[in-house]
């Protein structure tokens, strides 16, 4: 990490080489192939820029905190229309790293996991890229949409026989069917 906060794609930073008690700035802003690696690893169709921004600072005498903020633009195709579909995706991005925190439970242990997902064990080196990238999955669209695109409802069925409806597929409906057709009405 230079002077500056710039820290290179993908580099480890060494927790060793964090001057105590001081905090330290970060900028990552990966290019080219590091985009296309990184949409790949994602199932992206691309990631068209990035920034991750942020500072690592001390949380007590040995523990350390990230706070950062993410920036991407992503393309994803369509879930109903396959289209390619560009989004802008900002995200704060918190992690607190804490010395002597196991990173494995054993099954039969008392020990819990913390409830807070943003903490973690302190490692030997932290990769901020990995942790862009993790922020990056979770930030993205699950379901992208084109603008306009409607999801349709497809049914198959044999010909002669009425489709299933989703309607069909919930737990009680034998049950309500079975009741109409004796025609009770027992509620």
């Amino acid at each position: 990490m230079g002077h500056d906060g710039l820290t290179i794609w993908g580099m480890d930073l060494p927790m060793r080489d964090l001057t105590d008690g001081q905090p330290h700035a970060f900028k990552i802003v990966p290019h080219g192939a590091e985009l296309g690696e990184l949409a790949a690893a994602l199932g992206l169709s691309a990631v068209k820029k990035l920034r991750f921004e942020g500072v690592l600072e001390p949380a007590g005498k040995r523990d350390w905190r990230l706070k950062a903020r993410l920036g991407a633009t992503v393309v994803q195709p369509c879930v109903a229309t396959l289209v390619p579909v560009t989004t802008r995706v900002e995200d704060d991005v918190a992690r607190l790293f804490i010395a002597g925190l196991t990173e494995k439970f054993e099954e039969d242990s008392e020990d819990e996991m913390p409830e807070d997902d943003t903490v973690e064990p302190l490692p030997a080196a932290i990769n901020l890229a990995q942790i862009a990238e993790e922020a990056l999955a979770l930030a993205a669209p699950a379901y992208p949409r084109a603008e306009g695109a409607e999801l349709g409802v497809t049914q198959f069925t044999e010909a002669g026989k009425e489709a299933m409806s989703d309607d069909d597929a919930k737990p009680f409906a034998g049950l309500k069917a079975l009741r109409d057709k004796l025609g009770g009405d027992s509620e």
